[in-house]
């Protein structure tokens, strides 16, 4: 059994599709033990992901060894009375119980909280959907480029201005924080159970996520501000808090807050300390920020970003680079963050979880579980016998 802060911890994910998984694979990372189920044959759907029309083309399910690391494969058919059974009897002494199973989906195969609740009153169900638990929308499903992305305000106030099409969301680019919202759900109710002996329901949901990310704006519209048109970059209000195009054709984005401080070494460092006097007034900026940009613009182009990215790191200077995935794999300040982590068995390296807790350990990224990998090894440990495995197994329940 794997070691961790965890160690112990019985969790269920019967869920898919990417944010109620991940926040099953927080939980594997620190060391519980997760077991994964899926429907016998072709398995979890998510599998698929990688192959569909758009994604990137690889001989590995980078999808599924992401979001399924560290867990154990127990394939089950739950639309038969034999293998709601069998998940039963996994309920009664599980710690959490993970789903994102529409509402219907669940009363149909009895997965519901209701169903389950009364089997294990120390049982934390954690319920990931797309619009939320209650409400005429609640049965509606949603992914994270719908629910997330696009209901939340973030589609339309990214647009590179207030002419462009709304933008297009990467996958599970809203999923994957999701996922930490329903981990802390999950963690809230154990801390709970702790101080009442008792389990229950936890929530959260994609809609909750996509207006949590928004807030900032959400929060003024709330109040009723007044919002105004999105310029282009080169009419930006801030010239100092704009992107920028190199010689390379590689781009970076200053985001300088403290201007007070930081403009007069900025533009000596660039090479235009002759101009600081001329827009020492931040008013002025803000009045002569196309003509700014202009001159940016003619500057930057004269020189590498990693020209650049030298000038600007020494003279302290906020920015970020505008990485493309390819640079990612290079990244070693990730690494140093433990950001990206190597595979145990040397096959690669595989993005962690966000966080970590001084004194703990994370499990080394195992291998995500074939279809029903570990199936009979699990119900030997719930205590079926190999003539009853047998049975299931010739039932394709198993």
């Amino acid at each position: 059994m794997a070691e961790g802060l965890f160690a112990g911890l019985k969790v269920i994910d019967c869920a898919s599709f990417i944010a109620a998984p991940a926040a099953a694979t927080v939980l594997a990372d620190f060391g519980a033990d997760v077991i994964k189920i899926e429907p016998p044959g072709e398995g979890d759907l998510y599998r698929s992901l990688h192959v569909r029309p758009g994604s990137p083309k690889a001989d590995r399910d980078y999808a599924w060894i992401l979001d399924s690391r560290n867990k154990r494969g127990l394939s089950l058919d739950l639309k038969s009375e034999h293998g709601q059974e069998v998940l039963r009897r996994l309920v009664a002494t599980a710690d959490v119980f993970i789903t994102n199973m529409p509402f219907p989906v669940r009363r149909k195969l009895k997965t519901a909280y209701e169903d389950l609740a009364p089997l294990n009153p120390r049982l934390i169900y954690a319920s990931f959907t797309a619009y939320g638990e209650t409400g005429p929308e609640a049965e509606k499903t949603g992914f994270d480029s719908t629910a997330y992305w696009a209901r939340s305000g973030l589609m339309d106030m990214v647009r590179p201005d207030g002419e462009a099409a709304p933008a297009r969301s990467t996958p599970g680019m809203g999923d994957h924080p999701s996922a930490m919202a329903l981990y802390g759900a999950i963690m809230t109710g154990l801390y709970r159970r702790e101080k009442t002996g008792k389990g229950g329901l936890v929530a959260s949901s994609l809609v909750q996520n996509g207006l949590w990310s928004n807030s900032y704006f959400v929060q003024a519209a709330l109040i009723n501000a007044q919002f105004p048109p999105r310029p282009p970059r080169t009419h930006v209000l801030n010239p100092l808090s704009n992107s920028y195009r190199c010689k390379d054709g590689r781009w970076f984005i200053l985001s300088m807050v403290n201007e007070a401080r930081q403009y007069a070494p900025f533009m000596t460092a660039i090479g235009l300390g002759d101009l600081v006097e001329r827009y020492a007034v931040q008013a002025d900026r803000q009045k002569h920020s196309p003509e700014l940009v202009e001159i940016f613009d003619k500057l930057f182009a004269k020189k590498t970003l990693e020209e650049w990215r030298t000038i600007l790191d020494a003279a302290g200077i906020t920015f970020g680079i505008v990485n493309t995935l390819d640079d990612l794999r290079h990244d070693e300040q990730a690494r140093y963050a433990g950001a990206i982590v190597p595979f145990a068995d040397g096959s690669g390296e595989t993005v962690s979880s966000p966080f970590s807790v001084a004194g703990e350990t994370k499990r080394p990224p195992g291998k995500a579980p074939n279809v029903g990998e570990h199936s009979e090894q699990i119900l030997r440990e719930y205590g079926y016998s190999d003539a009853e495995i047998g049975k299931l197994r010739s039932m394709k329940i198993v």
